[in-house]
């Protein structure tokens, strides 16, 4: 057993009484603080580092995808926002509809933006609704989102520990430069991508772990004698790029893609296996390793491969790409055959790819007063490494939220909430909560959502 040592009680001043509490400013948390705003509660978001955003900003994660079933786009809402605006920004690139198709003329043009079907099985790879953006867009973006909405923003405030009373979840304990601080609310949405809250909640939940990746981006690079090279000599090419990625240690099948900053591309590896997201010193240690695996590639890339002669190393991301660390077991576990075969639920409340998230998977048995939503959402880990992109993140963050401000508004507990209430606000909010299922769908007949309640907010 390891040394212990004890701590007094904790003494945490009382700086913010909120109807609903976000804890956690990634994808998530934003679009769920946003959507909790916008049905009428009071907001507070809480997140640790100096910008919100997550792993989408911090983490360097530059591409959204995963949200398109064949023609279909199927995760729309906050998302769609951030998407307008980071275009207008001249932050944001996606092929238009009318190229969207497999053809070696469009994978030559989009394919090194990473706007293709990486399930897709055929080659070339579809063209499909993908989005490279920036970073810093995407910072901007969420500053603008969550200040006209009206939530009450708290950076720098580190989640502690939840404020638990008769098994449910009152409110939180941040540490700041400030000491410890306490943040009262009705009802708390945990949005941390690790189920922070509601792990030291009391609420259940497995432990698994996947790949994590340090990403980094590369400047001064000639993109388009890159890409000439590869399609004049693809042989050449994979051959040097087979090198590369060996040289990383693991990569998806293209190491670089195009972001909207001419010259600058984004390297979303290396790729790195048996390290634990919750841990300090594995993340210590994965930390050193991808930047010795970073810095060994980088004279190689200048000599070896046309386009890169005068690359650079731009940055860095702030935050180690954790895909996989503790899962809810919530009220229903999602599976990895509810992925596959696409299974619709009647209490669907948000959509990924081809897949349905049903609203018990935002539910902890064990903790009332509390919701999930981001990639610790209630799965089995084989399930949750193919139902863990941004975008269906971003879904679930808006499911979340409403349901969150809906239950303060009609004074019930968040999993009472009827999720027909919640369908029928995400779509006036212009989401799609996957409540009529796709042609392709699995229709699950155990349950049927209550239509007549329809009418109650």
């Amino acid at each position: 057993m390891p040394q212990t040592v004890s701590l007094d009680a904790v003494e945490a001043p009382v700086v913010q009484r909120s109807d609903v509490i976000v804890v956690g400013g990634g994808p998530a948390g934003v679009s769920a603080a946003v959507a909790a705003a916008r049905t009428g509660a009071d907001v507070t978001l809480l997140e640790r580092y100096s910008a919100l955003g997550g792993l989408a900003s911090g983490g360097m994660v530059l591409v959204l995808d995963d949200m398109i079933n064949g023609n279909e786009i199927t995760v729309t809402g906050i998302v769609d926002e951030y998407v307008e605006r980071m275009a207008k920004l001249g932050l944001a690139v996606y092929p238009p509809a009318e190229e969207r198709h497999s053809s070696p003329e469009m994978w030559a043009k989009w394919g090194r933006w990473g706007a293709f079907d990486f399930h897709s099985h055929t080659n070339p790879k579809p063209i499909c609704y993908a989005v490279a953006f920036d970073p810093d867009g995407w910072k901007r973006v969420s500053n603008d989102l969550v200040r006209e909405s009206g939530v009450n923003l708290r950076l720098h405030s580190w989640f502690s520990r939840p404020v638990v009373q008769d098994g449910a979840v009152k409110g939180v304990v941040c540490e700041t430069k400030s000491g410890p601080q306490a943040v009262m609310g009705d009802v708390v949405i945990d949005t941390t991508g690790d189920i922070d809250v509601a792990s030291r909640a009391g609420a259940s939940y497995a432990q698994d772990n996947y790949l994590v990746t340090l990403v980094f981006r590369l400047g001064g690079v000639d993109t388009a004698t890159a890409e000439r090279f590869e399609q004049d000599h693809p042989r050449e090419a994979r051959a040097i790029n087979r090198k590369i990625k060996r040289m990383l240690g693991g990569a998806w099948e293209l190491w670089w893609l195009k972001t909207p900053v001419p010259g600058v591309v984004w390297c979303n590896c290396p790729h790195m296996t048996g390290f634990d997201g919750t841990d300090p010193l594995s993340l210590t240690e994965a930390e050193f390793e991808a930047r010795a695996r970073i810095g060994a590639v980088l004279d190689s890339i200048k000599s070896d491969l046309p386009g890169f002669a005068n690359a650079y190393l731009l940055d860095v991301a702030e935050q180690m790409g954790v895909r996989q660390t503790r899962l809810l077991q919530g009220e229903y576990v999602v599976t990895k055959e509810d992925v596959t075969s696409r299974r619709h639920f009647a209490d669907s409340v948000a959509r990924g790819r081809d897949y349905y998230t049903p609203y018990r998977a935002l539910l902890p048995r064990d903790v009332d007063q509390l919701l999930v939503a981001g990639r610790h959402y209630s799965a089995t880990p084989e399930a949750q490494r193919i139902s863990r992109e941004i975008p269906p993140c971003m879904a679930m963050g808006q499911a979340a939220g409403i349901a969150a401000a809906t239950a303060v508004e009609q004074g019930v507990v968040v999993r009472d909430v009827d999720p027909a209430v919640i369908q029928r606000r995400m779509r006036e909010q212009g989401a799609d909560p996957g409540d009529v299922p796709a042609q392709n769908a699995t229709v699950d007949e155990s349950a049927t959502v209550d239509q007549t309640q329809e009418a109650v907010a």
